[in-house]
């Protein structure tokens, strides 16, 4: 069975990798190579895995046949809106780096359907499950700006006052889940909490991004860095932010810094 990568960055490529190791045929997408062809990369293929970056998504998925089933696995979306046209779309995220997953690392992941497992799982990658696909996308978006703050603290794992920024921060995105109609229990599964430990702390890109921040407030990044996509989407009022999310709020102020 085709299954079609959309997205050869490394995480899309890690994940086109347990793909392979599972069996399957994988065709990658790389929207930055001119001549690679969105068409000949889905002709045949029974699902479509997204792996691009956020901001990348919707001008994407305006090209894709909408019945085709889609495994989002890209972090940085804050609501389920732009897949409404889509017809069968499911969500994986968790705890999970690239070259993790390249190393066969054991991680345990988060799905919303059974389908994701049956496709992904293996010995070294397993899942827990939820139905709250807009709790799992908020979650997995928001841990990176909760990343990019711990590196401005200098938090480090490990650490009591890692832990207890964690939870913190758990406490936090279960009212910010409240707010936007998700599930507060969805952050302690694999995509929340689980998603925060290992993103609050290197070599997460956030968090070093953080850490750069913390010697210069202006400095903008050289790569790709979600949580700085996401806090200019929260910026913008995509979600509500409840009062009580101050770690959030203090960094939507911070955020105004680089703009």
């Amino acid at each position: 069975m085709k299954i079609a990568v959309l997205g050869a960055g490394a995480y899309g490529k890690a994940l086109g990798g347990t793909l392979e190791d599972n069996k399957y045929e994988v065709a990658y997408f790389d929207p930055k190579i001119k001549d690679c062809s969105l068409e000949v990369v889905l002709d045949g293929a029974k699902y479509a895995l997204l792996a691009t970056p956020s901001e990348a998504v919707a001008k994407l998925l305006g090209k894709l046949p909408k019945d085709i089933p889609l495994i989002v696995a890209t972090k940085g979306l804050l609501s389920t809106e732009v897949f409404d046209d889509f017809k069968n779309y499911m969500i994986v995220s968790g705890p999970s780096f690239a070259n993790d997953l390249e190393a066969r690392k054991l991680t345990r992941l988060t799905a919303t359907n059974a389908k994701v497992a049956e496709l992904l799982a293996t010995d070294y990658i397993t899942f827990d499950f939820t139905n709250d696909k807009r709790g799992v996308l908020l979650c997995g978006s928001l841990k990176n700006a909760y990343a990019i703050y711990a590196g401005i603290l200098g938090i480090r794992p490990g650490t009591a006052k890692h832990k207890l920024y964690i939870d913190s921060a758990v406490d936090e995105l279960k009212q910010i889940l409240i707010a936007n109609e998700a599930k507060a229990d969805t952050v302690e599964l694999s995509c929340g909490r689980g998603d925060l430990e290992i993103t609050c702390g290197p070599p997460s890109r956030n968090y070093e991004f953080g850490q750069m921040l913390k010697k210069d407030i202006s400095v903008k990044p050289e790569k790709t860095v979600e949580g700085v996509a996401t806090l200019k989407r929260v910026q913008k009022g995509e979600i509500m932010v409840p009062d009580t999310a101050k770690i959030l709020k203090e960094l939507i102020k911070i955020s105004k810094k680089w703009d």
